[in-house]
């Protein structure tokens, strides 16, 4: 998007404004009585000087709006008064596009309907002052013109910037998007990766001998089961020392379940590998037949919750099932910082 310098801007408009007001002076006959004349120049340079002030925001005040619609009004009122509409005036009739100007650079600051009031007021004075032919003559058309053409501009410059704003805001979402496209199939990659090394071996076994397996090893497909299933759960809950130390107690009859439900994605390098070390050495010196590791809620400033439970039944255990009398063998709850 191409940008303009609002200083630049501004400069141009206060010697345009300017330049009115030096023809004004120009065309100023000292014997006449020049007081309500130069009252007229004061007022106009007082609003055009608050209208470009630097530091004031795009759309102008209302009270500023309805300052530049009176100054407008008073200054042809003034000026008029100083004038013979049947002479040649020249540039005696400079307060045309001085209030042309003011009325521009206030439809420009978003106040279209006080600049065309202004403008209407201006058509009217003129009418009723010099009658139709003067409209032309005057300048009071080409005042109106540019009214209209900065009321257009600035509608058009708005809708381009609500336009602009819209693309952006579109580009960024589906940059997002992408980027979340891309890491899902980098994940599932990943995934599917360390899957296929980990049950490749056992399904060629099982391809070997016909689908007739031993104990221990329909036992191992079921921790192979297991594993799978915690690459597909537990995500950012598995390195390498919690992947062993959840087999070793699988191995030795507990049930882990692992539940990675995405609140820890923001961690990192170290800080995650901190916490994944710390759920390792937990899930290792617990001997609870049930141990359950879960990631905490989102804005928490605990990253895992570890429980292990223990039932006085093993049989109960061994079966998956629930029991009312388990005892709580573990409690942790693993801090995203490291202290």
């Amino acid at each position: 998007m191409i940008r303009h310098s609002r200083a630049l801007i501004l400069a141009v408009a206060s010697l345009f404004s300017l330049y009115h007001v030096l023809l004004g002076v120009y065309a100023l006959d000292m014997p006449t009585d020049a007081a309500p004349v130069l009252a007229a120049m004061a007022l106009y340079l007082v609003a055009t000087f608050i209208s470009l002030w630097p530091t004031s925001p795009t759309r102008m005040p209302l009270g500023l709006a309805l300052f530049n619609l009176a100054a407008c009004a008073v200054v042809p009122l003034l000026v008029a008064t100083q004038l013979d509409p049947q002479d040649d005036l020249g540039y005696s009739t400079w307060y045309v596009a001085a209030v042309g100007t003011l009325l521009t650079i206030t439809a420009t600051r978003k106040r279209p309907f006080v600049a065309w009031l202004g403008a209407g007021f201006l058509v009217v004075h003129t009418v009723l002052w010099a009658g139709f032919g003067s409209l032309g003559s005057m300048g009071v058309i080409g005042s109106v013109v540019w009214v209209a053409a900065a009321v257009l501009l600035s509608r058009a410059l708005a809708k381009a910037g609500r336009d602009a704003r819209q693309f952006a805001r579109a580009e960024r979402e589906a940059s997002r998007w992408q980027a979340a496209q891309e890491a899902h199939l980098y994940e599932r990659q990943v995934r599917l990766t360390y899957t296929n090394r980990m049950a490749l071996p056992m399904l060629r076994r099982i391809v070997g001998q016909n689908g007739v397996l031993a104990d221990d090893e329909k036992l191992e497909c079921r921790y192979l089961e297991a594993a799978i299933r915690d690459e597909i759960r537990g995500r950012r809950l598995l390195n390498d020392a919690v992947r062993e130390q959840v087999m070793a107690a699988r191995r030795r009859g507990a049930i882990v379940t692992l539940l990675d439900e995405g609140s820890i994605d923001e961690l990192d390098g170290d800080v995650l590998e901190h916490v994944l070390n710390q759920l390792a050495a937990a899930i290792g010196r617990t001997s609870a037949d049930k141990i359950i590791a879960r990631t905490a809620a989102d804005g928490s400033e605990t990253a895992v919750t570890v429980v292990g439970l223990c039932s006085p039944d093993p049989s109960v255990s061994a079966l998956g099932q629930d029991s009312s009398g388990d005892e709580v063998d573990l409690w942790l709850e693993i801090p995203r910082v490291r202290a």
